[in-house]
């Protein structure tokens, strides 16, 4: 009986640990048929669907695209919504808001920089720990500001950093709670952090 019960929890185990998260980026068409649309009032940008031991996640990244050009399309307010797949509908978990700030040099638009967000299993549990990065741009084309929001069982850890020549009105902080994030993750960011520096020639650090 024993030896029985210790198969059955040894099959339990594989089971459940074995599970793989997936992720992956939605088409246009795929956005329309899930109807992922209703769960904002911006146009989509771009959602990814990613699955855990918890369940399937629809991300959409947002934005009201307030002025639309052939060169430039410029957004006053953005939305990162995650939802969950509800017996049909939607329940949402977490909800990312940003406008523009008033900065001088004026920002002109802000925007998800998707190429660094992700939505992996970052710390090895089975749960996905997604990472959304935006930032902001002046009127002279330069970044202003820069957002890190890593989010860990439906808990925000957020890097806030703003961009400026003077080193009295450049910063870089991290949440309080920071600490609390599991190493694997804050490693993530950190290199994440190192990524953006080199690629876009920012400084992201305080004055």
């Amino acid at each position: 009986m024993k030896k029985y019960i210790l198969l059955l929890f040894l099959i339990y185990s594989l089971t459940v640990f074995s599970q793989k998260t997936e992720s992956y980026k939605l088409s246009k068409e795929q956005i329309i048929q899930r109807e992922l649309n209703e769960v904002s009032d911006f146009p989509i940008y771009k959602a990814i669907e990613f699955q855990d031991k918890s369940g399937i996640y629809d991300l959409v990244f947002t934005e009201n695209q307030k002025t639309i050009s052939k060169k430039d399309t410029l957004n006053t307010k953005i939305q990162a919504i995650c939802v969950m797949n509800d017996h049909g509908g939607f329940l949402e978990k977490w909800r990312i808001n940003d406008l523009l700030e008033d900065y001088i040099p004026k920002e002109t638009t802000l925007w998800f920089w998707t190429k660094y967000c992700s939505t992996k299993d970052l710390d090895g549990d089975g749960y996905i720990d997604p990472v959304v990065v935006y930032g902001s741009k002046t009127e002279y084309g330069e970044i202003r500001r820069v957002k890190i929001i890593t989010v860990y069982k439906n808990k925000k850890y957020v890097i806030r950093a703003v961009e400026c020549d003077l080193d009295d009105c450049r910063s870089f902080k991290k949440d309080q709670n920071w600490n609390m994030l599991p190493q694997k993750i804050k490693t993530y960011i950190d290199q994440l952090v190192i990524r953006l520096r080199k690629e876009q020639n920012l400084l992201l650090k305080n004055g």
